[in-house]
């Protein structure tokens, strides 16, 4: 790897280092919801609805499965940024070979967790019975391929917390358009249904984590170790811990909350789920440029928490804040109105009354896009910060508003409450999350400087 792949994020322009370093990994993003679409889109068109819906019921389970082994990789993220900062190659490379038997133990164990429970989870949300049997099938062979998902997640977030996200976006690419080519062959020519997404989404990614790995331990210098040093150290094993498994309790009751969101969303019916299948698909899409700008956030906080400096975290802040309510701003009419055109990529031309349902899944939330991007700006800087049971407690009220709203506006206006559901809890949650910064009890959080590994 060239050396301008690594950044250093503690001099120059706040607002131009972080919009650099998310628009790769926004390419990078898209084209991951691009094979999420498109798995959507193959299924929904070959199989009919009724796949469709059991791939999108899947959805919030398969996160859950997930959140452990994401959740440590951005532990890991938040050690080696800080270190990183702080100019510290040693710890940082310690900290690389202990990331690698955290993420490993971490994905076996969600993984076969997930494929022995997957079936008393769907029941749990009250999938209907002609759509669970397909979803047993996408979540059993999705949970053998969590260890391609934490896999690569790992090495990203490293090579991410060194200021370098380009690696990780190549080897998406790569992955994206295997995966694309994939479905097409296993579900339109072989016919494989839902079963062949999910082998093809666990091959593409199987080999996106082992080309990143490859990659970045024969071109990162600062990762280069003989097998004598790629042994886990015992305190950086415990801060991983301490730190990882706060932000995976946090996507946990994040998953936690879309499944509360989707058990109500499966008692009104394979259609209303089909129609939410397809809107959560294009509103994931849309969400892009916030987790990216985020994960830009994080690496940036860590980076100059790492080096002591505390005013240009706040002008990290300032500037992504106006990003992202540009952002918000721009897509706000381009969904509102162009909803319908996109919702007919995912719909065959009978389905009318799914493309009905799935534009006014998408026309309400859009209002409340600015509070989703501040979400993920104060959630991940505070993270960065090291301050990670505040994040936690933003996915704990996550659920606790997704069950009220849901349930309560359900109740009073039908599915239609479903889509405000979303929007309010979006709102809860930006307030706690902007709350915490504006607190600044964020500042004293350094792995560093108040736990001395």
């Amino acid at each position: 790897m060239k050396k301008t792949l690594m950044n250093d994020m503690t001099v120059g322009n706040p607002g131009s280092l972080i919009l650099r370093f998310s628009i790769p990994m926004l390419i990078g993003n898209l084209f991951q919801q691009l094979y999420n679409i498109v798995d959507a889109i193959v299924v929904g068109r070959y199989n009919g609805k009724d796949a469709l819906a059991a791939v999108g019921t899947s959805g919030p389970l398969n996160y859950l499965i997930f959140s452990l082994a994401l959740g440590l990789s951005a532990g890991i993220s938040i050690i080696i940024s800080q270190y990183f900062g702080a100019k510290d190659e040693e710890q940082v490379k310690k900290g690389f070979a202990t990331s690698a038997y955290v993420i490993i133990g971490a994905s076996i164990i969600m993984g076969t967790l997930g494929f022995l429970l997957c079936r008393p989870l769907l029941e749990l949300l009250n999938t209907p019975e002609n759509i669970i049997g397909q979803s047993v099938i996408f979540m059993k062979i999705s949970s053998i391929g969590v260890i391609g998902v934490g896999t690569y997640n790992g090495i990203a977030s490293v090579l991410r917390a060194l200021g370098d996200s380009v690696t990780p976006l190549i080897f998406l690419i790569l992955a994206s358009i295997i995966n694309i080519i994939l479905d097409f062959i296993f579900v339109a020519s072989f016919g494989w249904g839902v079963a062949g997404v999910a082998i093809a989404t666990t091959i593409a990614q199987l080999l996106a984590a082992i080309g990143c790995i490859i990659y970045a331990l024969i071109n990162v210098k600062i990762l280069r170790m003989s097998i004598k040093e790629f042994v886990p150290d015992k305190h950086i094993f415990k801060k991983c811990i301490s730190l990882g498994v706060p932000v995976a309790l946090q996507n946990s009751f994040v998953s936690c909350s879309n499944m509360a969101l989707w058990s109500v969303i499966n008692s009104f019916g394979d259609t209303i789920m089909a129609a939410a299948t397809a809107a959560n698909r294009i509103e994931q899409l849309i969400l892009q440029p916030g987790m990216s700008v985020g994960v830009a956030v994080a690496s940036f906080t860590g980076q100059n928490i790492g080096a002591g400096n505390i005013q240009r975290v706040k002008k990290g802040f300032n500037a992504s804040a106006k990003i992202m309510i540009a952002f918000s701003i721009i897509m706000l009419p381009v969904i509102y109105f162009g909803g319908g055109f996109i919702m007919r990529l995912f719909t065959s031309k009978a389905d009318l009354e799914v493309m009905r349902i799935g534009v006014e899944a998408l026309r309400v939330p859009c209002f409340f896009y600015s509070f989703v991007g501040m979400i993920f700006v104060s959630r991940n800087l505070i993270s960065g910060a090291g301050d990670v049971k505040v994040p936690m407690f933003m996915g704990f009220t996550e659920v606790v508003c997704r069950v009220v709203f849901a349930n309560l506006l359900s109740g009073q206006f039908g599915y239609k409450g479903i889509w405000w559901a979303t929007g309010l809890t979006w709102t809860v949650t930006c307030a706690v999350g902007c709350a915490r910064y504006y607190s600044g009890k964020w500042k004293d959080k350094s792995v560093i400087q108040t736990n001395g590994i």
